[in-house]
């Protein structure tokens, strides 16, 4: 029968992906096996909501889902391919629930379908982190037949001004038992965690290669901070400064400088908005989101004498 994924969900059509993440979130908690023992039909609900957010959360799949509807794709997408760069067991891990999603429904190794080999950069270049198998025709008790190559997935990480610009990276990974190098093209804007797809890349099999995904994270900048598409810079003002009001300059990521209007009586940690000079949008059609610079207000350690008549000057008339 098919499943209006959607509705399993609880989110309608025009949800968007954090909606859908927020719901499985929630499902997730509510079915997950070690919450529900000997509940079988928990279990049932965990997978099946496994299944809708693996689909709904890919937006390739989804898209497909979209147009042929729910018998449509059921009849293009086998349940190998709806789990294949599913980031089920990140975000399982993140909600702090531990086991393999995979492995706990389907039975058999780690992996998830057909397995996967995790390769994480190191310094040296990448290493393999987990391996290990997955057959879903014995899962389902079929008779097992010939298989796709072994995906693989490499972390790669990214600096912020990659992520603004964009960026081709050269990536050297094993696939065979031998060094394989390819170019991977980083979109700009796009968020930690996402996978890129690299069909055919992965390792040989006798049903067809199986693919490469490129795990990206992104790098900690040494003065901007991220949020989504926006960007966070601090600026550090004197009292005077935050209280008569005035201009500052402010460095940009792409390196130039901009002017923001300090109002008087500016609060310490106030936030000032710089519209569209944040991020790229990730697949935004060239918005990008905003930058905030938060104000910080010293106060010094240590005053003049002449600093210190003032001051007092100013106490003396309320301030």
């Amino acid at each position: 029968m098919a499943k209006d994924y959607y509705q399993v969900l609880g989110v309608e059509k025009t949800a968007s992906p954090e909606d859908i993440k927020k719901a499985y979130r929630k499902l997730a908690l509510k079915y997950h096996p070690d919450r529900n023992k000997d509940d079988k039909n928990a279990e049932e609900k965990f997978k099946e909501v496994g299944e809708a957010y693996a689909v709904l959360s890919d937006p390739e799949k989804r898209k497909q889902y979209d147009t042929f509807g729910s018998q449509g794709f059921s009849q293009r997408f086998s349940q190998e391919d709806i789990y294949r760069g599913s980031d089920l067991n990140d975000v399982l891990r993140e909600m702090g629930l531990g086991g393999d999603f995979f492995s706990r429904i389907f039975g058999g190794g780690r992996g998830g379908p057909q397995g996967f080999r995790t390769y994480s950069f190191h310094g040296g270049g990448p290493r393999p982190e987990a391996g290990g198998g997955f057959d879903f025709g014995q899962a389902y008790g079929e008779h097992p037949g010939p298989q796709r190559g072994t995906d693989l997935i490499y972390e790669l990480p990214v600096s912020l001004e990659e992520v603004f610009h964009g960026a081709t990276k050269m990536v050297s990974y094993r696939r065979g038992g031998q060094v394989e190098r390819v170019s991977v093209k980083v979109p700009a804007g796009i968020p930690t965690g996402k996978k890129l797809r690299l069909a055919g890349k992965g390792e040989p099999g006798p049903a067809g290669d199986g693919d490469l995904f490129i795990r990206v994270r992104v790098l900690d900048h040494p003065t901007f901070a991220r949020d989504g598409d926006d960007l966070e810079v601090s600026k550090t003002v004197s009292f005077t400064q935050a209280a008569l009001g005035g201009n500052l300059e402010v460095s940009t990521l792409e390196g130039g400088t901009l002017t923001v209007k300090l109002p008087k009586g500016t609060q310490n940690g106030a936030r000032l908005r710089l519209k569209s000079q944040g991020l790229p949008k990730f697949h935004g059609g060239g918005t990008r989101g905003d930058l905030y610079v938060k104000v910080n207000i010293t106060v010094p350690s240590k005053l003049s004498k002449r600093q210190k008549e003032l001051l007092e000057e100013l106490a003396q008339e309320g301030l």
